[in-house]
């Protein structure tokens, strides 16, 4: 069974810089795609940004596309996002999540999130 855990989370100040990682286990990382996905206080959960299996694509939502770089090392089987310049608005819990291209089940795989809180 998949497990995904995540890291890095905490208190970051408004302008600085933070750096998330997700831990994948229970299978062969390279088959999934990854994403990351966060959850503001009283908001729906929100699509951050993904990456294909071999790393070569990524895609971001519009609100992160010049602040964020997600990355993997599939040789440690490990995900990051890194943000530049976090806004009080990008306070959320983060998550990633694994989704496996061979079945139409989506993001199958979630982790149990690391809250992100940027203060101003």
């Amino acid at each position: 069974q998949v497990q995904l855990v995540e890291s890095g989370g905490g208190s970051v100040q408004a302008g600085g810089s933070l750096r998330l990682s997700c831990a994948f286990s229970g299978d062969t990382f390279s088959d999934y795609v990854m994403g990351w996905f966060r959850q503001a206080p009283g908001k729906v959960r929100k699509f951050v940004a993904a990456i294909s299996p071999g790393g070569n694509s990524t895609y971001y939502t519009d609100s992160v596309e010049t602040r964020c770089i997600i990355s993997r090392d599939n040789a440690k089987n490990t995900m990051y996002l890194e943000m530049a310049n976090p806004k009080v608005g990008d306070t959320a819990v983060y998550s990633c999540a694994a989704d496996d291209p061979s079945n139409t089940k989506g993001y199958e795989f979630w982790g149990q999130g690391t809250q992100v809180a940027v203060s101003s």
